[in-house]
């Protein structure tokens, strides 16, 4: 018996971490429903959450605070990153960055905590440091003073951010930290069952976000807004995209029937920390876009999903566009990081089957008799 396309509503693993209640538009982080983490916990308490199973006490979160900011530091001091085209996707930087540190650190044999929190605390550096390279301007060195969100934003510009766009930030690594399993953490936790090590799980997930399919939706929305222009031009533009069967960005998912919670949490976020006008179209597009869709496409069930949000979220703290996939990831590291570890207890090899649909008794003929094969 084939399975379907895509493995759609196939289970393949069994996890503590995450899960994704699509019918019900919940989301669970070890037994938290999103909205009790959101905007409350920190990133770094969250971190904590997915390695260790439950939230840190104030000493276990100290400890943890300081290990994750002496790891920041990248052991070439960007020098790998020096060597790459100032064209390049920064999705590759932070993949070639992740491998260089992995490799230098010497990363190896079964993944630990203590690897998946270096890895963790050197993410936002590999990024900061590429897009300072990148606009030919030297990297800033991390603060230890300063927690996961706003060193984040500090390495980028040498400015101490806005506490509400710290805020806007540290909410946005939280919501994205993990999501069941989704193709990056599925990629992971395959590479782990064949018990390499964990710099190689984390570069493999990396490859899978880089999909567009999968992290550069926040993007598209804003080139989507871009597009539209203004509050005025929302109708027209959304019903000429249906008419012509152009896809409308931020609406749809694979596993939630109903809104995505972290849409919501997001759609406040925007509100508070975009200006009236971009909110203002922004909103208006989601309103009359969800009108036309479930007018249209009744019987497909399509909502808000978090890239939406997202990209208001990113584009109010002053992220480029092309830094919202990498921005993705350094928030979905502590997923990813959580799900190899899991995977090493009990571990077995992940290796399903495939269908094969290809031809059979094929006669073997030497070069010089075969025939060209025409399309």
């Amino acid at each position: 018996m084939s399975a379907p396309k895509g493995l759609e509503g196939v289970v393949v693993n069994s996890t503590q971490i995450s899960h994704v209640f699509g019918e019900e538009g919940r989301l669970v982080y070890r037994g938290y429903d999103i909205g009790q983490l959101a905007g409350k916990a920190s990133y770094e308490e969250v971190c904590y959450l997915l390695w260790k199973g439950h939230l840190p006490t104030r000493s276990e979160l100290d400890a943890l605070n300081q290990a994750m900011r002496s790891q920041r530091t990248l052991p070439d001091e960007g020098a790998t990153l020096r060597l790459l085209p100032k064209t390049v996707d920064p999705m590759d930087a932070l993949r070639t960055g992740v491998s260089a540190v992995a490799a230098m650190l010497e990363i190896s044999g079964t993944a630990t905590y203590e690897q998946a929190l270096a890895i963790t605390a050197r993410f936002p550096t590999i990024v900061a440091a590429f897009q300072r390279i990148r606009n030919g301007q030297e990297p800033i060195a991390p603060r230890s003073d300063l927690s996961h969100a706003s060193n984040y934003l500090y390495m980028l510009t040498g400015d101490v951010p806005l506490e509400n766009h710290v805020k806007s930030l540290d909410t946005y690594l939280v919501l994205l930290a993990d999501h069941g399993m989704n193709a990056s953490t599925f990629t992971a936790r395959v590479i782990a069952s064949t018990e390499s090590d964990l710099g190689s799980c984390v570069v493999g997930a990396i490859g899978a976000l880089k999909g567009p399919l999968h992290g550069g939706a926040p993007a598209l929305v804003m080139n989507m807004l871009d597009e539209i222009g203004s509050a005025e031009n929302i109708k027209p533009w959304v019903d000429n995209a249906l008419d012509t069967h152009k896809k409308l960005m931020g609406f749809g998912h694979r596993v939630y029937k109903t809104t995505d919670p972290r849409a919501e949490i997001l759609r406040d976020m925007a509100r508070q920390s975009s200006t009236p006008e971009f909110f203002a179209l922004a909103n208006g597009t989601e309103r009359y876009a969800l009108d036309e869709l479930h007018r249209r496409k009744p019987d497909q069930r399509l909502y808000t999903n978090v890239e939406f949000y997202s990209a208001a979220v990113l584009n109010s703290v002053g992220l480029p566009r092309d830094f919202y996939p990498p921005t993705f990831a350094i928030s979905r590291v502590a997923g990813w990081t959580a799900h190899i570890l899991e995977q090493m207890v009990g571990n077995r090899l992940i290796r399903p089957q495939s269908e094969y649909v290809g031809p059979q008794g094929l006669t073997f003929k030497p070069v010089d008799e075969r025939e060209a094969v025409t399309a």
